[in-house]
């Protein structure tokens, strides 16, 4: 995957998407989605009775029995939800981050598509939640030889601080409240029994998962993006390699929040 730019983008994407909060890239095409596969019941082996239709995968993380109490009947329906959430949103983070920062199209579906797409190798960056950065990326060296510039890193600040002021209590109302808009659009990525629930404490344990690096980064340029020219560190998922050209100082602050906010996301006894 390219070396892309990566932006800590405001925390609407905490809200609805934990770990899309820093989310802008540069990347190619789409990643492929693998579409969840169903565990095969144990067929009933009676003379001539039919197999049992597959089970629905287990729910690993419910959300608390408030989630969505509000009705769906009080949600827009998903083609009018933007105003609904932009309205919302500045509770969380303040009314000149939503302006500045987010998309105002279509964010719900967006929030769902990065997050789904933070274990992969790619993310659809035609379908980012947040607006691009400006600031250019830099390299130390030339194409043949070079490392990632730790100027890099203060780019991300005015965000970071952001992350770090977040109220999770705040943030989990909204999620809450929004839910099922948010599962529908986990749905009609192709899980029809998926729950996006688990599938954002997975996004976070990916991110929290990512090494902390000393040292210079060595970058190749085999094309236009710079990657990483270790092969194992390339290989890794897309979150995690944002997490690194954050730097270190900056992941730490964001896995802070992400610890926190995924104590919430799972305080919920399993079903």
């Amino acid at each position: 995957m390219a070396m892309n730019k990566a932006l800590v983008a405001g925390a609407a994407a905490i809200v609805l998407g934990g770990v899309g909060l820093w989310y802008i890239l540069e990347t190619g095409a789409d990643a492929k989605h693998d579409l969840p596969r169903a565990v095969d019941a144990p067929a009933d082996t009676g003379p001539g009775a039919p197999p049992l239709p597959p089970s629905p995968p287990a729910i690993a993380h419910p959300l608390p029995v408030t989630a969505g109490a509000a009705g769906d009947a009080e949600l827009p329906a998903m083609d009018q939800s933007d105003a609904a959430l932009l309205a919302a949103l500045p509770a969380v983070i303040g009314a000149g981050a939503v302006h500045d920062y987010l998309e105002p199209e279509n964010l719900v579906r967006r929030l769902v598509v990065t997050v789904d797409n933070i274990p992969r190798q790619k993310i659809p960056v035609g379908r980012r939640p947040v607006r691009r950065l400006g600031a250019p990326f830099h390299a130390d060296g030339d194409e043949l030889h070079a490392t990632l510039d730790p100027q890099n890193y203060p780019r991300y600040a005015p965000y970071v601080a952001i992350i770090r002021n977040l109220d999770v209590a705040t943030l989990m109302k909204v999620y809450l409240h929004f839910y099922p808009l948010i599962q529908h659009a986990y749905q009609d990525l192709g899980y029809p029994n998926g729950y996006f629930n688990d599938r954002l404490v997975e996004a976070i344990d990916v991110l929290l998962a990512t090494p902390q690096l000393t040292g210079p980064i060595d970058l190749v340029r085999p094309n236009v993006m710079y990657e990483f020219a270790d092969p194992a560190l390339e290989a890794r998922p897309a979150g995690q390699k944002l997490m690194i050209r954050l730097g270190p100082e900056n992941a730490t602050v964001i896995k802070a929040k992400l610890t926190e906010l995924r104590a919430s996301l799972t305080a919920a006894a399993p079903h």
